[in-house]
């Protein structure tokens, strides 16, 4: 009887079918899902493979047949295209983080007491492509609000923010416009653009539909919303909605 008990539980607590989805990850979200990776893997039994790049970037492999299963963007505005453009499932879409900007240096003793003095100092800005980078776009809307919107000359961009950190990290700028994610660990000075100066970073995720009918890419969704999920999100510097 107990050996009949232990393989009755074992049936239940392991899905029947284990499956794998393909997650287009923006960029900065992607030490997140890492992290998450192992817990859900463990929790359900199905597999989660990555994709990341910047939001855009991501989008317009998703247009042109790529096969991923789960969008996780940096905003709101490309789910809401997607959607509308029948690529993706309107019901299934939510808020998964707010992301935070900051100004950041690699040099620790850099002085970011007055950010605008500091911008117009420096000889090089990292800034992620504002056309495809939503965080590069809050970057830019950041700086009109400052007061700056004539720094263009010294800008060396990154395709995504996970290159624009590395421009900074490599001291090839002096400073750069980076996910607040990306310097948790303490690391160089860091100015945290308030967030009036820019639109909400909202990161809405969404089933594509590619992912439709896979019980992995409903899982994971599901899971981005648990209590675990959303602890692991915060700890990594993100907001999360209600």
């Amino acid at each position: 009887m107990r050996l009949l008990l232990s393989a009755l539980f074992i049936a239940l607590a392991v899905p029947v079918r284990a499956e794998t989805a393909l997650v287009a990850v923006a960029t900065n979200f992607r030490p997140v899902v890492e992290a998450l990776a192992p817990a859900f893997e463990g929790e359900t039994g199905h597999r989660i493979e990555l994709s990341a790049a910047a939001t855009g970037k991501l989008a317009a492999q998703v247009e042109a047949g790529a096969p991923f299963d789960v969008f996780l963007a940096a905003d709101t505005t490309t789910p809401d295209r997607l959607v509308s453009e029948g690529f993706a499932d309107s019901e299934s879409r939510f808020t998964y983080a707010v992301g935070q900007l900051v100004l950041w240096s690699a040099n620790p003793a850099a002085d970011l007491g007055d950010p605008t003095a500091a911008l117009r100092a420096a000889r090089h800005i990292a800034i992620a492509n504002p056309e495809i980078a939503p965080y590069g776009k809050a970057a830019m809307q950041s700086l009109a609000f400052m007061g700056l919107p004539d720094l263009s000359d010294k800008f060396v961009t990154g395709e995504n923010i996970g290159q624009t950190h590395a421009l900074v990290a490599s001291r090839a700028a002096e400073l750069g416009f980076v996910a607040g994610s990306a310097v948790t660990d303490g690391t160089g000075t860091g100015w945290t653009v308030p967030a009036d100066h820019h639109d909400p970073i909202r990161q809405d995720a969404v089933l594509l539909a590619h992912g439709e009918g896979n019980p992995a890419a409903s899982a994971f969704l599901a899971y981005l919303r648990s209590d675990a999920a959303r602890a692991v999100i915060a700890r990594f510097g993100y907001t999360t909605a209600p």
